[in-house]
C-alpha cells in the first residue's frame, strides 16, 4: 500500500484518470477537503450542479442507500459521486462488503458511481487496505520541514496572486504552526492586508499575524494551567484594553494551543511525554516543561481534543461578517480552558 500524496495529486489533477473508489486518510483536514474539491471536479467537470453528488456522516451511512447511490445513472452528469465523511465507522461496520465491491471496482473500473472514503487511519495489514489500489489511495498529512514553507509561498501565488517572500513564509509558519487550513486563512488576509502590493515581506507578516508575546502567553497560560479562570478573564481584559487586536491575541496563544494538542497526540500514541513536548516544539527549559505538564494535567484528554476545532471555531466566527464582538469570542476561549473539568 503505498497510494500518492495529495499535494501531488492535486498537481497532476488535469492529467489524472478517474477512479472507481478514492481513500483520502490523514489527519490534515485542509488537504482532504481540497482533494475532495479536486475529486469532484474530475469526476463532474466543470459544469457540476451538486445534482449528481451525495454525502453521508460515517457514523449514520447505511451500506444499501450507498451502493443504490453508486448504481444509479447519473442525470446530465458523466458520473455519480458518493461521498462518505469521516467514514471509520462505515469501514468498520462494513468491512466485507467493502472488500466485494473494491474487488469488483479493480475489476472493472469504468463505473457510474465513484466512492470516496475519508478516512483518519487506513492500516496497510488489513485485507482491504491490500485490496487497495495504489491509484485510489490519497494521503493527507501536513508537508513536513521546508515543505509547508514553500507551500505557503506556491498557495500565495496561484490562490491570491501575490509573492511571498521565503522569510515571510517561515516567519509565518512558526507563527501559525503546522495547520494549512489556519495558514490558508492568513494569507488570504495578508493578501488584503497588502493592497495593491505584489509581495508579502516579513514585515507585514509581523504587522498582521503579531509575533508571540512571550510573556503574556506564558503568563496567560500558567493561569489557565492552575484553572484561575477569572484572573486569565482579567489579563485578556488588560490586553484589550491596551488596544491589542482579538485577532492578533489568538494568533499570540495559538501556537502554544497547537503544541499542547500535539504534545498530548504524540504521547498518546506512545511517544514519552518528554520526547512528545521535544518534537513539539516545546522549549527545554525546566520552567516551560513544568507549565506545560501543569496545563496538560489542568486541560485532560477530552479539551485536548478539541484545541484544533476550538481555534478554527473562533478564528471563522471572528472573520464573519455577523459575528458576536470578537473580544467576547476570545474571552469565551479562554473560559472553556481555564474553568475545571468538572464544569466543562
Amino acid at each position: 500500500m503505498t497510494g500518492m500524496d495529495a499535494m501531488t495529486f492535486l498537481e497532476r489533477l488535469d492529467k489524472a484518470t478517474i477512479q472507481p473508489v478514492y481513500v483520502l486518510h490523514g489527519d490534515e483536514e485542509f488537504l482532504k477537503r481540497q482533494a475532495l474539491r479536486g475529486i469532484r471536479r474530475l469526476v463532474l467537470g466543470e459544469n457540476d450542479d451538486g445534482f449528481a453528488v451525495s454525502g453521508y456522516p460515517g457514523d449514520k451511512a447505511e451500506w444499501s442507500t450507498v451502493v443504490g447511490d453508486l448504481q444509479t445513472l447519473p442525470f446530465l452528469a458523466p458520473h455519480r459521486l458518493v461521498v462518505i465523511e469521516q467514514a471509520d465507522p462505515f469501514v468498520s461496520a462494513n468491512r466485507e462488503k467493502l472488500e466485494k465491491w473494491f474487488k469488483e471496482a479493480a475489476s472493472k473500473p469504468k463505473v457510474a458511481g465513484v466512492l470516496v472514503l475519508e478516512v483518519n487511519t487506513w492500516v496497510g495489514t488489513t485485507r482491504l487496505a491490500k485490496l487497495t489500489n495504489d491509484a485510489w489511495l490519497l494521503t493527507c498529512k501536513t508537508p513536513g520541514g521546508q515543505q509547508l514553507p514553500n507551500w505557503c509561498i506556491d498557495w500565495c501565488s496561484s490562490q491570491y496572486g501575490k509573492q511571498l517572500s521565503q522569510p515571510a513564509a517561515r516567519l509565518l509558519v512558526e507563527l501559525i504552526g503546522p495547520q494549512m487550513g489556519l495558514l490558508d486563512k492568513e494569507l488570504e488576509k495578508l493578501s488584503t492586508y497588502v493592497g495593491e502590493a505584489a509581495r508579502i515581506d516579513t514585515r507585514d507578516v509581523d504587522e498582521l499575524v503579531g509575533r508571540c508575546r512571550h510573556e503574556n502567553t506564558f503568563a496567560l497560560f500558567d493561569l489557565i494551567g492552575a484553572g484561575k479562570t477569572g484572573e486569565a478573564l482579567t489579563l485578556i481584559q488588560r490586553l484589550l484594553e491596551q488596544g491589542e487586536e482579538p485577532m492578533k491575541l489568538l494568533g499570540a496563544f495559538s501556537w502554544q494551543l497547537r503544541n499542547l494538542a500535539r504534545t498530548a497526540r504524540l504521547n498518546v500514541q506512545g511517544v514519552p511525554l518528554q520526547e512528545a513536548m521535544t518534537q513539539a516544539g516545546i522549549r527545554n527549559y525546566p520552567a516551560a516543561r513544568q507549565s506545560v505538564e501543569q496545563q496538560l494535567r489542568h486541560l485532560g484528554r477530552r479539551r485536548l481534543d478539541r484545541l484544533y476545532d476550538w481555534l478554527l471555531e473562533t478564528d471563522l466566527l471572528m472573520k464573519s461578517t455577523d459575528a458576536p464582538d470578537p473580544s467576547l469570542l476570545l474571552e469565551r476561549l479562554v473560559v472553556r480552558l481555564a474553568r475545571s473539568r468538572t464544569s466543562t
